[in-house]
């Protein structure tokens, strides 16, 4: 009994130990596999820190490259997610001083890789293009690389651990496997039982690793997949969305959308330029700025027919034609509208779209097709009626100069029938200016030096105008002969240089100026008279009272005139708008009221002249400078953008001296100020250029005008030496031209 009870003892103790050994092992596994599901935890963070980082780092790229604030905005969601994250992961690691010591370091680096695209994303937005050089200089591709390898690391370190917790666990097994085998002497069933539970066990935290490991896999595997599906939709998304603000932006076309409550919530570019609309305006407040009238221009447009009011309503239109006249003073603005309205899931109306096309220009176009044709049916009528009025004066004079010799015996008689004939011969003047106006007249042209036409007739000028008109002649050297009727072209000289004195009864200024241009299909396309190729332009300038918009419609119409009764037939202008055109030129009039004008003869070049081989156009010169367009006329402002954007340079505009003050006052930034030197509303281009220098010393300023350069500086508007591009200009010209106002 003893040696039973001591075996029973030792059995019993043997039993207690194996109990405790199988206590024990079992609360090991439970650690073990709450070591697994940390270390899971672990990699799985690890695993979605690197996307974030990529996308943290690609956003700032993007956004120094590009300065789309979308990546910046990118880029902050991205930053602010990150630092979290290592946090976590140090908190996970705090027992394992390798791994939060390469943990550390990599939130260290992440945090100074932050604030410096931080910094980078504040100087794009500021426009410090230096400072952004600067930074980009300092990026260094070692310290990403630090991050990632302390990352790996990390990844390489969690998993030696999992292989050490499992080597351990072997080693406890094998042990408890020992004590089970010098136990089954004494209790073999007990220590059977024992044994198999070990071995159950055993297989079990076996399977728990090994399922553990697979997870881990699994999951990296199922992450990395997932990183790489968001990168790639991601990446297409903002190309996506890149592509269609790039075409929104870029369109020609004003485009606006509204909700049901006229507050305006997208537009684009073109909105501002053509509407004026500027960010936060209602529809309200853009009505504000100007009056909407019927196609017509007379007839005002109601309210019910806006058509903003038409989509609100439900209603969908195309091509509706308004007409707008700025209440700041602006040329009026053709306008060509479609809209539809927008509607919410349950079929009601919350808003409009809206597409405005400007007209203008194909308007004008229009006009101007219409005044030659106008100028056209007229000089047939009146080339008919004045041919007819030859045939009756052929009698009438015939008759008046017998009449005159029959009447030699009785004075006063011959009086009277001279008398009759010295109308007959009036009549006969007045009908040579009509035929003249109809292109009808008999020209004799020949080769005409233009230069030695123009001093002479300078010469009869001077005792005829008046002491108080001031006569001035500025010729081209090179000036090419023109092929036309010499006496014509004295002839038009001549009207051209009385009515000029007569705009200037206070005396004034007459300059006459030859000079050779080229007029290009651009300048054709505007005006379809007009035929492309070489000129002899032959201008006259005067510093008179101007002529309004309304004249200038009717200037050409025979008997038309401004001046009081018995002071002019009308026929004079008309007289040399005929010989132009029958001699196969062109004549353009500037006028702008209280200013003067400008009359423009474009003459054919004479012919037998060999021509010259043109070389290869030069390049024409580019910039990226900034360039502040300040023009009046809105076809004019919009083809000078047009043309400096296609030479690389950035635009902004403004409508006249004041809209241009405003953005200077704003802080507009801007390297040349490109303003026409005649402008409405009180200030003129000279006077703008003043109030800018006063406000930022050393702007460089290039003026234009319709007047030529010789006109508007001796009239005394602009100051010697300037800079002056005259309309009409080519493209290489105003390229050479901003190149060189930027430069000298």
């Amino acid at each position: 009994m003893p040696s039973q009870r001591i075996i029973l003892g030792i059995g019993l103790a043997i039993l207690l130990l194996i109990g405790a050994a199988s206590i024990g092992l079992d609360l090991m596994t439970r650690s073990d596999s709450s070591s697994a599901d940390r270390a899971s935890g672990v990699l799985a963070k690890i695993s979605d820190l690197r996307p974030m980082l990529r996308r943290a780092e690609s956003a700032a790229r993007a956004f120094a490259i590009t300065g789309d604030q979308q990546f910046a905005r990118e880029y902050r969601d991205a930053s602010d997610t990150i630092l979290p994250v290592f946090a976590d992961l140090i908190e996970a690691v705090k027992d394992n001083q390798t791994e939060k010591r390469l943990i550390e370091a990599a939130n260290a680096l992440v945090e100074r890789q932050i604030a410096l695209n931080g910094e980078l994303i504040r100087f794009k937005t500021a426009g410090d293009d230096a400072a952004v050089a600067a930074l980009v200089g300092q990026e260094d591709r070692a310290t990403t690389a630090e991050i990632a390898g302390n990352l790996e690391r990390a990844v390489a370190e969690e998993r030696r651990l999992l292989a050490a917790r499992r080597a351990v666990f072997e080693t406890h097994g094998r042990f408890l496997l020992g004590i089970d085998l010098a136990g089954v002497v004494l209790i073999l069933i007990l220590a059977t039982a024992l044994t198999m539970s070990t071995r159950r066990s055993s297989r079990k935290l076996q399977d728990s690793l090994s399922a553990t490991q697979a997870t881990n896999e699994a999951l990296e595997a199922a992450v990395a997949e997932r990183t790489e599906h968001l990168v790639a939709a991601h990446d297409e998304l903002r190309l996506s969305a890149a592509v269609l603000r790039s075409t929104f932006h870029s369109m020609a076309e004003a485009v606006l959308v509204i909700d049901n409550k006229g507050e305006i919530l997208l537009s684009n570019p073109a909105a501002g330029k053509m509407l004026s609309y500027r960010s936060g305006m209602t529809v309200e407040r853009m009505r504000a700025l100007s009056t909407a009238y019927q196609p017509d221009g007379v007839t005002l447009l109601p309210m019910r027919d806006m058509p903003t009011s038409r989509a609100l309503r439900g209603e969908a239109f195309d091509a509706i034609e308004i007409l707008i006249r700025p209440v700041s003073g602006r040329p009026p603005i053709h306008l060509i509208v479609s809209g539809r309205p927008l509607r919410d899931a349950a079929g009601a109306i919350s808003g409009a779209a809206l597409v405005y096309h400007d007209a203008t220009a194909s308007h004008d176009t229009e006009h101007k097709l219409q005044q030659a044709q106008k100028l056209d049916a007229i000089g047939k009528l009146t080339g008919g009626v004045a041919h007819d009025f030859n045939n009756m004066l052929t009698v009438i004079t015939g008759t008046t100069e017998t009449l005159v010799a029959a009447l030699a015996h009785e004075p006063a008689l011959q009086k009277t029938a001279e008398l009759i004939d010295q109308a007959a011969e009036r009549c006969s003047e007045l009908i040579q200016h009509l035929l003249a106006f109809a292109r009808r007249q008999p020209l004799h042209p020949r080769d005409v030096d233009v230069n030695a036409t123009v001093l002479d007739i300078a010469k009869l000028l001077r005792p005829t105008l008046g002491e108080q008109i001031e006569v001035n002649s500025i010729l081209e050297q090179e000036t090419a002969s023109a092929h036309i009727d010499a006496s014509q072209l004295a002839n038009s000289l001549l009207n051209m240089a009385i009515n000029a004195r007569d705009a200037m009864p206070d005396g004034g200024k007459l300059l006459l100026e030859t000079r050779n241009v080229v007029l290009d299909e651009t300048y054709a396309q505007a005006n379809p008279d007009v035929k492309p190729g070489p000129y002899v332009m032959l201008a006259v300038s005067d510093t008179g009272a101007g002529m309004s918009q309304e004249v200038l419609d009717k200037v050409f119409e025979p008997f038309f005139t401004t001046k009081d009764v018995g002071k002019g037939s009308g026929l004079g202008l008309s007289m040399v708008y005929g010989f132009v055109k029958q001699s196969g030129g062109h004549i353009r009039i500037y006028s702008e009221v209280g200013h003067g004008t400008t009359i423009k003869l474009y003459l054919p070049p004479a012919r037998g002249l060999p021509e010259s081989t043109s070389a290869a156009a030069p390049a024409l010169p580019v910039g990226n400078e900034t360039i502040m367009v300040v023009e009046d006329d809105a076809l004019v402002r919009d083809f000078v953008t047009a043309q400096l954007q296609s030479l690389g340079y950035r635009t902004v505009n403004a409508a006249n001296g004041p809209a241009a003050l405003n953005l200077i006052e704003g802080g507009q930034a801007f390297d040349l100020l490109f303003t026409d030197v005649i402008m409405p509303g009180g200030m003129s281009g000279r006077d703008l250029a003043d109030k800018v220098r006063a406000r930022r010393p050393g702007t460089r300023v290039l003026y234009t005008s319709g007047y030529t350069d010789n006109a508007i500086v001796h009239q005394g508007r602009l100051d010697p030496g300037v800079l002056l591009l005259t309309k009409p200009y080519r493209k290489a010209q105003i390229a050479d031209m901003i190149r060189r106002a930027l430069t000298e």
